[in-house]
């Protein structure tokens, strides 16, 4: 019996994820590939598969691009990586808007092809009986609230919400209605700081905030944003390194060693052994 199979590492549940409404906070980031995801894993307690992908990755300009394909790839590479991490998967622009039964068959689709935990939609109040409709049949929903980047082409662009008071009340009406729904968690983006505190006091789920209030029950980050990978980040993200310099710093080093003939040097090359 290996070691492995002895000592086997529990994976976190969305039961887990629900039970942390008002309790310790909850550390979610997104992940792309198996390496990111297995470095992430030991510290996170959700690894969202982001449509975010298709710019940070892909170099799309948007998310509307991004497939259910595309999704389901990075997917399976993410649950590879992490033992851990409960692991969410985003419902691409498309996937699920037309009908509960096309979102069924596309999120049934991402579980049984990713091995993930769960999917998530961005909601708007007329995704509700969707979200419904999903949990109803076994899917684990995660929502997305406020801020929606799927529908940032009808809305301008990508804008903070909830700075007037329909456009609160229209927020916190779509939080309500996917915690009536059924969703085990929502994520509360780019609004005000005192809505998304009365959000997670509205819902009975927790609220996972980006751009949003350290009063919510987790935090999530954009990963490249957080290492410091680009240029410009939004305002909310807090830069936790400069892998951006530090990539840039490694390249012009091994370029210079490459032009200068020091690598590969005799630590990097083979030799024949023996005669």
């Amino acid at each position: 019996m290996s070691a492995q199979s002895q000592n086997p590492v529990r994976r976190i549940t969305v039961t887990d994820i629900r039970a942390r409404k008002g309790g310790d906070p909850l550390v979610c980031l997104t992940a792309y590939d198996a390496p990111t995801a297995r470095l992430l894993d030991p510290h996170c307690d959700v690894l969202l598969v982001g449509d975010s992908v298709g710019m940070v990755v892909h170099g799309l300009p948007n998310t509307i691009p991004v497939t259910l394909e595309m999704m389901i790839l990075h997917g399976q590479a993410v649950v590879r990586g992490a033992q851990r991490a409960l692991v969410v998967v985003d419902m691409p622009f498309g996937s699920y808007e037309a009908s509960p039964e096309q979102a069924f068959a596309n999120a049934a689709r991402v579980l049984r092809e990713t091995g993930a935990q769960a999917v998530k939609v961005e909601s708007g109040v007329y995704i509700a009986d969707t979200i419904r409709y999903l949990v109803q049949r076994g899917v684990p929903v995660m929502a997305h609230v406020g801020l929606r980047p799927q529908a940032a082409l009808a809305e301008g662009g990508f804008k903070a919400k909830g700075r007037s008071a329909a456009e609160r009340d229209r927020v916190l009406d779509e939080a309500r209605s996917a915690d009536a729904a059924g969703a085990f968690a929502i994520v509360v983006e780019g609004v005000a700081e005192d809505l998304a505190t009365e959000i997670t006091r509205a819902v009975s789920v927790p609220t996972i905030g980006i751009g949003a209030s350290a009063q919510c029950d987790g935090q999530i980050l954009v990963t490249p944003d957080m290492l410091g990978l680009f240029d410009w980040t939004p305002r909310f993200v807090k830069r936790y390194a400069d892998l951006k310099g530090l990539t840039e710093d490694a390249v012009k080093a091994y370029a210079e060693d490459v032009r200068a003939r020091r690598f590969p040097g005799p630590d990097e090359v083979y030799r024949i052994t023996g005669a």
